[in-house]
């Protein structure tokens, strides 16, 4: 059959236009840290590549081609996949998956939308057929690609990325995003280049003001709709985007690494309130913030300000002796109040052997000290700072940091 014109033709590592300028046809492999494993119904098919789920906040991009994805961030993959509609018109004719094994139990997102598209799926490193593809797409992958295997493709191999970049270069952009409290993020459709992880030109860049009080987790969801989009308007006219590419500026660069699971342990000492609730929006939904009670860890997991606490009031408690960490119930609200370095926090879940709300909680373990006056701190009921060992979890522990997620 002849293809029409603006067809791609993708396969797993490459996203890309056909290497006739007259047929315009693109052969993409789009490489994803969440993206779908592979692509193949009716008339197309790409392949993506994903790669082994981790609990550091990602950023998920479904592309044309092969595909390398992030396990933890498949927001993206999954948004380009869900609107894929393959036809005999199509950008893309060809488009597989590759994905990197998941530590976790079950399966990936990005994965089941593939075998649900039935496409092929490949799992890193295996990518499938070599010199296939003119083009390929990677997102939140989290693996340096090879100068040979960028070579394979005529058009090079693309990045969708969640920030502006040189802003937020790493693997956890959308948490550094929502941790540091940025009013503006973006996404950035760059080149990839060998050796170094986020460095190439750029290609396409928009700007997205952000939400007041929005999470990374709400954050990801708009970012990825907004990536999808701009990867196929890329797509759609690649020859003439790569025309336009450039070189990303020297100033404003700054860095976003991985956020461990000590990430989320209080600082009671040392935290202010806006930075506790600052910290559950940016990484809440991978990892619950955590303290200590009474030698237990307990984990915290519905955060609210005390401003939108009503008849809470702020200027009374701050003359009641109370040091960081120190609890108090408010009745009205039914929420505890937690002391910070500076103001107040207030929490409406604990998580002590089971989930409890804030009533349980207070009825359970805090009862007895605030019988008579609910206002008076009392030094022996407080949160105390959790530290964490470094050492390596197991895979009964992430399993169960994953539980804890979910719930």
């Amino acid at each position: 059959m002849q293809r029409t014109a603006n067809t791609v033709r993708s396969n797993v590592f490459s996203n890309g236009w056909s290497k006739s300028p007259d047929e315009q046809q693109v052969k993409l492999c789009a490489q994803c840290r969440c993206a779908a494993d592979t692509f193949n119904a009716s008339r197309a098919g790409i392949r993506y590549l994903e790669i082994k789920q981790q609990l550091d906040a990602g950023f998920k991009f479904p592309a044309f081609g092969r595909h390398l994805g992030h396990p933890d961030r498949h927001g993206m993959s999954l948004a380009f996949l869900k609107c894929w509609e393959p036809s005999e018109d199509s950008l893309v004719s060809r488009l597989e998956v590759v994905t990197l094994p998941s530590r976790l139990p079950g399966d990936l997102p990005v994965r089941s939308c593939a075998r649900e598209l039935q496409l092929p799926l490949h799992e890193w490193p295996q990518t499938g057929p070599a010199g296939q593809f003119d083009v390929g797409v990677v997102a939140s992958f989290g693996r340096l690609l090879s100068e040979d295997l960028i070579l394979q493709f005529p058009y090079g191999v693309l990045n969708v990325h969640p920030s502006c970049l040189p802003r937020w270069r790493g693997p956890a952009p959308i948490v550094h995003t929502v941790l540091h409290g940025d009013k503006v993020t973006g996404v950035t459709i760059m080149e990839i280049r060998p050796k170094r992880f986020d460095v190439g030109p750029i290609i396409k860049q928009e700007e997205f003001a952000v939400p007041p009080r929005c999470t990374a987790k709400e954050l990801e969801v708009i970012l990825s709709k907004m990536g999808a989009n701009m990867l196929i308007s890329v797509l759609k006219n690649l020859p003439e985007s790569l025309k336009n590419k450039k070189e990303q500026p020297q100033e404003g660069v700054t860095f976003a690494p991985k956020i461990s699971i000590a990430k989320s342990c209080i600082k009671w000492e040392e935290q202010t309130a806006a930075q506790i609730i600052q910290l559950h929006r940016a990484i809440g939904s991978m990892f619950p913030l955590q303290t200590l009670w009474k030698g237990s860890t307990v984990k915290l997991l519905d955060f609210v300000e005390v401003d939108n606490i009503p008849g809470f009031a702020d200027q009374i408690l701050n003359d009641c002796g109370a040091v960081p960490g120190s609890l108090l119930y408010h009745k009205v609200s039914q929420t505890l109040i937690a002391r910070c370095k500076e103001g107040w926090v207030g929490i409406k879940t604990v998580v002590l052997k089971k989930k409890l709300t804030a009533v349980d909680f207070y009825n359970g373990y805090m009862h007895s000290w605030f019988q008579q006056n609910s206002r008076t701190v009392h030094q022996e009921c407080r949160f105390q700072t959790l530290k964490l060992s470094t050492t390596k979890k197991t895979q009964k522990e992430r399993e169960k940091l994953a539980q804890d997620v979910k719930q």
